[in-house]
């Protein structure tokens, strides 16, 4: 049974950071699309960061560009969202996604994930 779960949220004050953790566990693909998005109050979701834990694929939506990085611990289906001066505004709820045994080209934040972990909330005040 595939289970996607994430942590390190939290409560920070503006310019600080945190790093987000997405662990798929029970894969036995390596080659997977694992996808970081965030929805605020009253806002629709948003695919913010992506990453193909074979390697070879990274992005970084235009919103986070600069501030935000993501990263995958090699040989293990775990990613990273790096999240540094923060800013009120990208107060959210952090969900994870996972594609697994997917190809490359197909990672991508409009693919149709089919696991998702329960979020992890991160509140940035000023």
């Amino acid at each position: 049974q595939v289970h996607v779960a994430e942590s390190g949220g939290g409560s920070v004050q503006a310019g600080g950071s945190l790093r987000l953790s997405c662990e798929l566990a029970g894969s036995s693909y390596k080659s997977n699309c694992m996808v970081w998005f965030r929805q605020a109050a009253g806002k629709e979701r948003e695919g913010i960061a992506a990453i193909y834990t074979a390697g070879g694929y990274e992005y970084i939506a235009d919103s986070v560009q600069g501030r935000f990085t993501i990263s995958h611990e090699n040989a293990e289906n775990i990613v990273y969202l790096q999240m540094n001066d923060l800013k009120p505004e990208v107060t959210a709820m952090y969900y994870c996604a996972a594609a697994e045994g997917v190809k490359r080209t197909y990672c991508i934040v409009g693919l149709d994930f089919n696991s998702w972990g329960q979020g992890t909330q991160v509140t940035v005040s000023s």
